[in-house]
């Protein structure tokens, strides 16, 4: 009977502790993933991390003024308007100016509902035009998802004594094939494979800032360990390692992914007029233009540290 008894004390012991352990799983909110747009995130305190980070990883960072922002916003907002890319959750885009006045990037964050946020950029290279085999960079919206996958420099000299994708390790986002003009001849299209990656660090990332590329968007070391190592274009690829060993190999092990992280490489030309769907929009969207933003090109950015020697 003595047994009997033990063993009843010991089974509602274990039934009063499962119980216990279910409501305290109850309490503890699910862990936040990249790109999970079902998971609680703290916007304000995730951009000034990245905020953060940008200065302590990349040097001369560039920082726009208010007004340089509104328009890097218009000329995002009219390609994803023309676009199958919408934006359902806060979201970070990658977005390059090919404009040969301006040839630099951004880091944004694009909102459904909201204002959005300029993270700050750097200068890049992108297609130049009148050589043979030189493509002008596409302008739009290029997704990077999971049915491509990325590979890394091997940081080999080519027979110009160049690494013309950086050094060994270096990250190179492969968007696939896409049209694009020639930079030659009758400026025909042709067939591209485009890319965003880094640049020989010796002999050619002082000349970013200039047209220079074959077609691919060239963008400094330290901006190419940030995006990879904050996995700023990862959201697919996060879910994607998670099942498929390929990914997960691809991806640095010391990542700090954001949960902002979105998929969208969005390049725009401030050299040409804003389309009149910009023009129009209504005064109550986040992005509707003032008179002030509609000049053509984007201007008035400064820059955090002095510049890096670039004519």
């Amino acid at each position: 009977m003595k047994k009997i008894i033990a063993a009843v004390v010991v089974l509602a012991a274990i039934s009063a502790s499962l119980r216990a352990s279910a409501a305290l799983a109850d309490t503890i909110e699910p862990p936040v993933s990249a790109g999970d747009p079902a998971a609680p995130v703290d916007i304000d305190a995730e951009v000034a991390r990245l905020r953060a980070a940008l200065r302590r990883e990349v040097q001369y960072l560039i920082v726009d003024t208010p007004s340089a922002q509104r328009k890097w916003f218009l000329r995002v907002q009219a390609e994803i308007d023309a676009s199958d890319l919408r934006i359902d959750r806060p979201q970070l885009l990658v977005v390059i100016d090919r404009s040969p006045r301006t040839q630099q990037m951004r880091i944004v964050l694009a909102r459904s509902n909201g204002p959005w946020q300029d993270l700050g950029g750097t200068k890049v290279s992108t297609g130049q035009t009148g050589r043979r085999d030189y493509y002008v960079t596409p302008s739009g919206v290029f997704l990077h998802t999971d049915a491509i996958l990325d590979w890394r420099a091997e940081g080999t000299y080519n027979e110009n004594h160049i690494r013309g994708l950086g050094i060994k390790g270096m990250r190179v986002w492969d968007f696939g094939w896409q049209r694009a003009v020639k930079g030659w001849g009758k400026k025909e299209e042709g067939d591209i494979r485009l890319l965003l990656h880094a640049t020989d660090p010796d002999n050619l990332e002082r000349r970013l800032g200039h047209a220079a590329s074959k077609g691919c968007v060239r963008i400094p070391g330290a901006m190419n360990r940030f995006l990879d190592r904050h996995g700023i274009l990862d959201a697919d690829y996060e879910r994607a390692a998670k099942d498929d060993l390929r990914f997960a190999a691809l991806l640095p092990p010391d990542r700090e992914p954001t949960s902002l992280a979105g998929n969208a490489l969005v390049i725009v030309d401030s050299s040409v007029a804003f389309p009149a769907a910009v023009k129009q929009l209504s005064s109550a969207h986040p992005n509707a233009p003032t008179a002030a933003d509609l000049s053509i090109r984007v201007t008035h950015s400064t820059q955090t540290s002095k510049a890096n020697g670039c004519s």
